[in-house]
């Protein structure tokens, strides 16, 4: 029986997440509570996100209060632990617990390379593939196995990306594995790919290890499709992205019981990230997910617009803050890198980015592009990082 089926009827859930521009992943989101909701339907089970997205953490913490609820287990609901859950969340959550002594709030870990995901990922490969139960030896032998990861400015996070990628290879005995990332780091989806065709192999998977659909999603099915138009003798494969698949409803059952069940711990993210404050190597910030709307039109703007321009400033937050277009990233050492971040220029690189780039770098990749006939759309920065 699940720890979850005894709790206090004080105690209540929330899943943090990022929040998107794209609707299609904050409804997506949703469905794992809904499926909390399924399996444990006297549970008090609330979502938020940091950003973009509604509703965000304060609101879905006041839905849960205004409920009866004084105990909370919140969990990043995120693949790894990079800066949003290590820094984003348990920011937003210590500030809310200041300003409501009375609660309680437990921080669990992110979902990881936990067996469950790694369940579900296979079995999104395997969907692929028109499989309906693990390949035996031999059987992809022919194939191969390209794993997009997002990509961050943390090293740790994308090499847990690489980590799954081999422990998938195996287990399936793809005939050789690669791993490419949409966002920051390299080698980038475009490259990756142009790379892994040199291989020689037929028959290539490519496996987005995302929870939810969004603009990367489409920038990697848009990769997919101009490599493939290029390369007509291989067989491309795409698998689904995670969802609410159940292996990863297994994995957030498990990460909140291990919430409810441990004491905390020094190597736990709110610890950590408590530590990191009391050192005064982080400060609480008013982060968007702490946004109060005053007006009806600001709820509007918040849920549907997602217009943000609250003009607060932040200092010291490690990898994360926000301007006038909702964020600015940690400067990332190898943003010039020949097959990381500077191939995906003018490829609705998110403006951070574009404004880390030595102008060098910009004017060199726009020359490649040009001179290879392609266009060049100018993605004048608007924001600098701090």
């Amino acid at each position: 029986m699940s720890l979850l089926n005894s709790l206090p009827e004080n105690s209540g859930i929330i899943i943090c997440g990022h929040g998107s521009r794209a609707k299609i992943a904050e409804e997506e989101f949703s469905l794992l509570a809904a499926g909390l909701r399924a399996r444990f339907p006297s549970l008090e089970v609330e979502y938020g996100f940091l950003e973009y997205s509604s509703p965000n953490i304060h609101m879905a913490l006041d839905r849960l209060i205004s409920k009866g609820i004084t105990n909370i287990y919140a969990v990043p609901g995120m693949l790894f632990s990079a800066t949003h859950a290590q820094n984003d969340i348990p920011s937003v959550l210590t500030t809310y617990m200041q300003k409501n002594p009375a609660l309680t709030i437990k921080y669990g870990k992110e979902l990881g390379l936990h067996d469950e995901m790694i369940m579900a990922f296979q079995h999104r490969i395997m969907e692929a593939v028109d499989l309906t139960e693990m390949p035996k030896p031999g059987d992809l032998y022919d194939t191969m196995l390209v794993v997009v990861g997002r990509g961050t400015s943390v090293s740790q996070a994308n090499a847990e990306v690489s980590k799954l990628t081999r422990i998938v290879a195996e287990n399936m005995g793809f005939g050789w594995c690669e791993t490419v990332y949409s966002g920051v780091t390299f080698p980038s989806v475009g490259r990756g790919l142009e790379m892994a065709l040199k291989l020689g192999f037929k028959k290539i998977v490519v496996a987005p290890y995302f929870l939810f659909s969004g603009k990367l999603i489409g920038r990697i099915h848009g990769y997919i499709e101009k490599v493939s138009a290029d390369h007509p003798g291989v067989s491309f494969h795409v698998a689904d992205y995670l969802r609410d698949q159940s292996h990863v409803i297994n994995t957030f059952v498990e990460r909140i019981e291990e919430t409810v069940s441990q004491p905390a711990v020094n190597d736990g993210l709110m610890e950590k990230f408590q530590a990191r404050l009391a050192a005064g190597e982080v400060t609480v910030h008013h982060h968007h997910a702490e946004f109060q709307p005053k007006e009806e039109t600001d709820l509007k703007a918040h849920s549907h617009g997602h217009v943000h321009s609250h003009g607060h400033p932040h200092q010291k937050e490690a990898g994360h803050s926000h301007s006038g277009h909702g964020h600015t990233h940690a400067p990332y050492r190898h943003i010039a890198h020949p097959h990381g971040p500077r191939t995906m220029i003018d490829e609705n690189v998110c403006c951070c980015f574009m404004g880390q780039f030595p102008q060098a770098v910009v004017d060199e990749e726009r020359a490649l592009r040009l001179a290879s006939g392609k266009s060049v759309v100018d993605q004048t920065p608007q924001c600098k990082v701090k």
